[in-house]
């Protein structure tokens, strides 16, 4: 039996010190009687070490879900690397008679070979991570030609991991990963195939596949996987069209690899009720939010609903003594000078309360992360009146690839202010870095007790590095 390879994919999605979520994409065959049924197959083992090779798994590969499935391997060794392929067969089979062909039947030969690293489980052990946002695929001519120059960031990535020998865990990816709405004057996407087309082209590209396929991968989407602004601008149509096209996408590529949903066995099962999740590595914990599905406009607006909020406090108070990672697709601080109503800034009451909760808890170590602004740039936050000298950081990354003017220094209030709209307290911006508008991706290399920001630019070159200790 030939296993052909995947469509689209690998992707290593959640990694933990001993389980490892493998994502792929099979192809859409039509038959006089439907879909051809088909499945995925992996086969991984330790390093080196093919004769240790753990029992192949099979999956179903979902047409309803773009022909995609995933795959879940558990009782892996922490910090430990394995190799692994995986690939696709058609079969007229069940799963449960596919399980029990002879594995000697197999020709692998045409499917390419991939490492990962399983997560270290000690929280002593220092991480080092990339993280961006805003990966625009410039098509011309009504969408008949792609410009693939924003997968030069992601072969850059990829020469530090593979010719520089950089310790790399994972690879976050804060928002904007398709834009959904890139030709809006001539069309907008409003369907699911639409929607997975935009996808299946931006994770085809050769550099961003081939580090989704080795590192471990986050994601949370920001306004463009479904249209610019969302939800400011949103129709009742757009709610019962657009809005479940865009969100079933999002689910096939970048959420069903996560934590959002619940292992049995081998396999993902349930469907996600919610879109943010929780992660940990090493010294690094990270909460990774939705501060998009889940916004409220109105009198009383809100950027994330009151469970997200309850559960957040409650991770952030948890006495885990790493280093807390807060993911958002758009910045908490500092803020812009214009279109800040999209941001944190624009939904004062929830951006108060965490921040008044941070101080009242004194978590220690809490970084910020986000995306969005097409910028790259770092800034720590105090409150005047605190006696302990007690800080948070914030780094933003953005964009991966933007073929038009980034934000310069000027766009940001470096200095500002923010009045707690829920108590007495007044929050500083300090100690801010450099602002780099330009194409960017960030790489975090922390301890527990430093963190190091590297900013590099599209073509790999040091844009600008700092120490923030904690």
């Amino acid at each position: 039996m030939q296993i052909t390879p995947l469509t689209v994919g690998p992707i290593v999605g959640e990694i933990t010190p001993t389980t490892v979520r493998l994502w792929g994409r099979a192809e859409v065959e039509k038959a006089p009687s439907g879909i051809r049924r088909c499945f995925g197959i992996v086969r991984i083992w330790p390093a080196g070490n093919r004769a240790a090779m753990l029992p192949v798994q099979y999956f179903k590969m979902n047409p309803n879900f773009d022909m995609t499935g995933v795959s879940v391997f558990t009782g892996l060794k922490a910090e430990t690397s394995y190799e692994y392929q995986m690939g696709w067969f058609f079969s007229e089979l069940e799963l449960e008679e596919v399980t029990v062909l002879p594995v000697t039947d197999q020709d692998w030969s045409e499917v390419p070979g991939h490492k990962f690293s399983t997560a270290a489980s000690r929280k002593d052990r220092s991480r080092s991570f990339v993280f961006g946002s805003c990966r625009y695929l410039l098509r011309l001519f009504g969408g008949l030609w792609t410009d693939s120059r924003g997968d030069k960031t992601f072969r850059s990535i990829l020469d530090q991991i593979n010719q520089d020998g950089i310790q790399t865990d994972h690879l976050l990816m804060l928002g904007d990963q398709i834009y959904a709405d890139d030709l809006n004057i001539l069309h907008f996407d409003e369907t699911v195939d639409e929607y997975n087309a935009r996808y299946r082209e931006a994770f085809s590209q050769p550099h961003i596949r081939a580090l989704m396929s080795q590192v471990s991968t986050y994601m949370t989407l920001d306004d463009h996987e479904i249209e610019d602004g969302w939800p400011a601008h949103s129709t009742d149509k757009d709610w019962i069209i657009k809005y479940p096209a865009a969100i079933h996408a999002y689910q096939t590529y970048q959420m069903s690899h996560s934590p959002v949903l619940d292992i049995t066995g081998n396999r993902i099962e349930g469907t996600p009720r919610r879109f943010w999740y929780t992660a940990q590595n090493g010294c690094c914990d990270f909460f990774v939010t939705d501060t998009r599905t889940e916004r409220r406009l109105g009198e009383n607006p809100e950027i994330i609903s009151k469970e997200q909020m309850q559960n957040l406090k409650e991770w952030l108070d948890d006495k885990s003594g790493r280093v807390k990672f807060i993911v958002s697709s758009v910045p908490l601080f500092p803020a812009t000078k214009s279109s800040n109503e999209d941001k944190w800034g624009g939904f004062p009451a929830q951006q108060s309360e965490l921040l008044d909760f941070l101080w009242s808890k004194q978590v220690p170590r809490v970084v910020f992360l986000a995306g969005d602004v097409h910028s790259a740039l770092s800034a720590e936050l105090v409150e005047q009146n605190d006696p302990l000298g007690y800080k948070v950081a914030s780094v933003v990354s953005s964009s991966f690839y933007w073929p038009y003017p980034h934000n310069s220094r000027r766009a940001f209030d470096l200095d500002g202010k923010i009045q707690s709209a829920t108590s007495a307290n007044v929050y500083q911006v300090v100690n801010p870095g450099d602002v780099c508008d330009t194409d960017n991706f960030t790489r975090i290399t922390v301890t527990l007790s430093k963190m190091q920001v590297d900013v590099f630019g599209r073509k790999g070159n040091l844009l600008s590095s700092r120490t923030i200790e904690f």
